[in-house]
């Protein structure tokens, strides 16, 4: 053993069997003995060796299934094959079900779990070539998938490059098959390689198995901890864990690392169907390790279960991922040829989805119109900046400015976002390279995103509304290249540890750019560029229209906010279909409150102006600020999120007669991002006269999806219908329903009935192209939908006999009560009637089928709760006979929680979390 090695760790102790451990089936469990031979790595002879093993095929044999194919499953360190036991489970039961029967082998690696200690140093040429050796004495025949995570996932990747004949995909599990020349071993690896360290952090105690256990998310109950413990009792059994730690290759001088490079070589040579299983909270397996297996492997699906950490399969629902991707990508249990559609060019799509979904199928449709496919035609985002660089009209107003407003032609918007193009070209930037933007809306922000997707590269947008938490996670998930930032988000990305090389949009003292890791400023990019075409070189030709051109996170109100990969295809419907449906283009002047219109502004040629607010608090926008981006800008539209537009009205008072004529001017008016109520609308028409108000639905997948205005609010005021009416579909848009089956789960066949409740499926040319590094989500989003340009939003509700669409809630808001299925929308705008009631939320708490329905409301005027407390006996009355259901309980509290992004959607599931705390005798604090 090394000098950092006790001689303990050298014990030599024969295979066992496992005791009784929770979740582990005794079936499973068997001894293989691999007689010896004389062809072990460099012609040494090889011993032999006794394994443990969890097999299912006597499993599988007793419920008469035959399996289609073996799942090879090794575990890393400190691990053993119960890290594999739900994936065992859950092939049984799918097998028991009429499914496809995979059987699972998930080995205990010699010197660790329950199989010999061999006494003997194992390095990873002996290891791949003792798997080699133990499925040689199995027998195992293809079709084999291997699955392995952490250093068993290098195990397993080399197996899979020696066995090409039997393997037929591979899957893996947080791992890595190259430590980059250019950054250091992981912080706690480094302090556990430390010879004075080594053995006493490895094998003397159980430190490292220790730490490894408490970084799982979320924590493991002390039943399943002990049983990954249970066979590393005592430093004797515990000398694979210090071996495999010491054999590391920190360096190209390491034995092991040959050995890995073969390896990683190999992997960049699969052409089989894989899959890359992620868990983003572990500190050691970082993003670059993710990274360089996609780089190697570029048509793998990759999946990241955000909110997970090392021990993913414990963390995350590994197995029914694997599970359907095996389904989806190798249905008979065969690996598709090299041109198979079923091998995908690109990663598609998010974090464990909060409520299970089916398959769905069916014809039925309603489409407004027909839905023309997008050709190569289509003109590109930026045509408008094109046809009116001539132009000293404003194109850009921007309140904020330092000094007072400042106004951007359309020829000095046109050639500065050419002179950053090209100096982006001239820094470094690189078709398909990401460019995080960090910017508020306004000039720089407008000029960095039209010139990187002018390029070829493709622009991440996480606004800062997604509070610092979320963009930390929307940032570090979408491993930009680049960070174009102004100081707020450099000094952030600094202190976080955001990837990506920066650009500042402010001039910096070298201090300050040092410290922030600041490479250039845009101005001095710009300069750059100018230089470049001033001296004759030509911007590129324009990307193809199926290039990614932007990820756009969703506003994270119902999880983890996702990042919805737009091509220049999808970019330009967008911004085609909100040209057509509100008649927005050339001379139009534009107020954008809301990000997404604000950044489409000069694609349409409209005139924008970002008014003078905080971008992550929209309720800081008043009305004088509206009006005087109306005036400055001679504005004729107003797009607003529902926040924002409440703190309008709520600010009316202030407004001068000036300003009052300056809003006379707008035409119209948009709200969007939540619901908005008859009585908003209405209020907001008082201030805006001679406006048509519209309020669009849509979500980050598809901005347009519905239109409805202010009359269509007030004629569906008097429907019996539950929900809140947005219109009828947009051009070019389809809109069926999955109808909801008895436990809340949408498994009905696609129709356009009316009246059926379930979740809303739609269709058009400008729904996003996939999510980004999710493709479980993905997935899902698209699941028994028969139309490529589908997207299953994740909302329920209906369609009504004239065809409008009505959202009653969100799927995973949905109640399964005793009394029946209940969406939350309707309850809550009926006990939102009652008299003193502001805003409601219906939270669900208990399990499935049996949950039982809490109200819990804002209340006004004297009845104003100033903490959170049970409704008095009058009030909570009033609200029971309101709700139209059975309620457990009302409570009052002085705010509801809302998302960050519009500060608008009432948030139901943390809502549940709190009520269900309360009333089970928790402190009454605020949820």
């Amino acid at each position: 053993m090394s000098s950092g090695l006790p001689r303990v760790a050298a014990a030599a102790a024969p295979a066992t069997l496992p005791p009784p451990l929770p979740g582990l089936e005794p079936a499973w469990s068997r001894l293989v003995a691999v007689p010896g031979a004389d062809d072990g790595p460099g012609g040494t002879a090889r011993p032999a060796r006794t394994w443990h093993l969890l097999d299912t095929a006597g499993s599988l044999a007793a419920l008469g299934a035959e399996p289609v194919g073996t799942l090879l499953c090794v575990h890393g360190n400190p691990t053993w094959s119960y890290l594999w036991r739900s994936v065992a489970r859950h092939t049984l039961d799918v097998a028991a079900a009429g499914g496809p029967a995979w059987r699972v082998v998930a080995v205990d690696q010699l010197d660790m779990g329950f199989s010999e200690r061999t006494g003997v140093r194992r390095r990873l040429p002996q290891r791949v070539a003792d798997l080699g050796a133990l499925t040689d004495e199995l027998g195992l025949t293809g079709p084999v998938v291997t699955l392995g995570h952490d250093w068993g996932g290098v195990v397993s990747l080399g197996w899979a490059v020696d066995h090409p004949d039997l393997v037929v995909a591979v899957a893996t599990c947080n791992t890595a098959v190259h430590q980059p020349d250019d950054a250091p071993i992981p912080a706690p690896l480094r302090l556990a390689l430390r010879p004075e360290l080594l053995g006493r952090a490895t094998v003397l105690t159980p430190a490292f198995l220790e730490t490894t256990l408490a970084i799982a998310h979320p924590k493991l109950d002390r039943p399943t901890a002990d049983a990954y413990r249970a066979p590393y009792r005592g430093a004797a059994r515990r000398g694979g864990i210090g071996g495999f730690v010491a054999d590391i290759p920190v360096d190209a001088s390491h034995p092991s690392a040959a050995e890995l490079d073969r390896i990683a070589a190999g992997v960049a040579a699969l052409d089989v169907p894989a899959l890359v299983m992620w868990g983003p909270r572990d500190p050691v397996f970082l993003e670059r390790y993710l990274d360089d297996l996609v780089e190697r492997l570029p048509h793998a699906d990759v999946h990241r279960f955000e909110g997970a950490g090392h021990l993913l399969p414990d963390d995350a629902d590994v197995a029914g991922t694997v599970l359907e991707w095996l389904g989806d990508r190798l249905p008979d249990g065969h690996a598709p040829a090299a041109d198979d559609p079923r091998l995908p060019s690109a990663p598609a799509a998010d974090g464990p989805e909060s409520r299970a979904q089916r398959p769905i199928v069916g014809p039925g449709a309603r489409e407004t119109s027909p839905s023309p496919g997008l050709g190569s035609g289509q003109r590109p985002l930026w045509a408008a900046l094109d046809d009116l660089r001539d132009s000293d009209e404003p194109a850009l107003v921007e309140m904020a400015a330092a000094g007072g407003p400042r106004t951007i032609s359309w020829r000095l918007l046109s050639r500065r976002i050419d002179e950053v193009a090209a100096g982006l070209l001239a820094v470094g930037v690189r078709p398909g390279d990401r460019v995080s933007l960090l910017v508020t809306p306004g000039a720089d922000l407008t000029a960095a995103l039209y010139a990187s997707i002018r390029i070829g590269a493709t622009v991440v947008v996480a606004d800062a509304g997604l509070g610092l938490r979320g963009l930390t996670r929307a940032v570090k998930g979408a491993r930009p290249d680049w960070v174009i930032g102004a100081l707020p988000g450099l000094g952030a990305a600094r202190a976080l540890g955001w990837p990506g090389r920066r650009i500042a949009t402010v001039a910096l003292p070298a201090p300050a750019r040092r410290a922030l890791r600041v490479e250039h400023t845009l101005a001095a990019v710009a300069r750059l560029g100018a230089r470049r075409l001033a001296g004759g070189a030509a911007l590129p030709d324009a990307p193809d229209p199926s290039t990614p051109a932007a990820v756009l996170f969703t506003s994270g109100s119902t999880g983890p906010a996702k990042g919805v990969v737009y091509t220049h295809r999808q970019l330009g419907a967008v911004r085609d279909a909100l040209a057509a449906q509100y008649d927005v283009g050339v001379g139009t002047g534009l107020v954008a409150g809301f990000a997404p219109f604000a950044l489409l502004g000069p694609a349409l040629g409209a005139r924008s102006v970002a008014p003078d607010m905080d971008v992550t608090a929209p309720r800081t926008l008043t009305a004088r600020a509206v009006a005087a981006s109306v005036s400055a800008a001679d504005a004729t539209v107003v797009f607003l999120s529902p926040a924002a537009l409440a703190n309008v009205v709520a600010t009316a008072s202030a407004l001068t007669a000036t300003d009052r004529r300056a809003l006379g001017r707008v035409r119209l008016f948009l709200s969007a991002g939540a619901p908005v109520s008859a009585a908003l609308l209405t209020a907001a028409t008082g201030l805006m006269p001679n406006a048509t108000a519209h309020t669009p639905y849509g979500m980050t997948e598809g901005l347009l999806m519905t239109d409805v205005d202010l009359d269509g609010v007030r004629t569906a005021a008097d429907s019996s219908d539950e929900g809140i009416c947005v219109g009828e579909p947009a051009a070019n848009v389809r809109v069926r329903i999955a109808p909801l089956d008895g436990e809340g789960l949408p498994t009905g066949s696609l129709t356009d009935a009316p009246g059926l409740t379930g979740e809303i499926v739609v269709a058009a040319p400008h729904v996003r192209d996939h999510y980004d590094r999710l493709w479980r989500t993905n997935r899902v989003s698209r699941l028994g939908v028969d139309d490529p340009r589908g997207h299953r939003t994740g909302d329920v509700g209906h369609l009504d006999a004239a065809g409008r669409v009505w959202v009653e809630g969100r799927l995973q808001h949905v109640l399964t009560t005793p009394h029946g299925v209940v969406t939350p929308v309707g309850p809550e705008q009926r006990i939102e009637r009652v008299d003193g009631v502001g805003r409601a939320g219906l939270a669900g708490i208990g399990p499935s089928g049996t949950q039982q329905a809490v109200a819990v409301v804002e209340t006004t005027g004297g009845r104003a709760a100033r903490r959170p407390a049970l409704a008095p006996p009058a009030l909570a009355a009033a609200v029971r006979a309101a709700a139209g259901i059975p309620l457990a309980a009302v409570l009052v509290v002085p705010v509801l929680p809302t998302d960050i992004r519009h500060n608008s959607k009432v948030d139901r599931a943390r809502l549940s979390r709190w009520a269900a705390s309360v009333l089970a005798g928790g402190r009454m604090v605020r949820p």
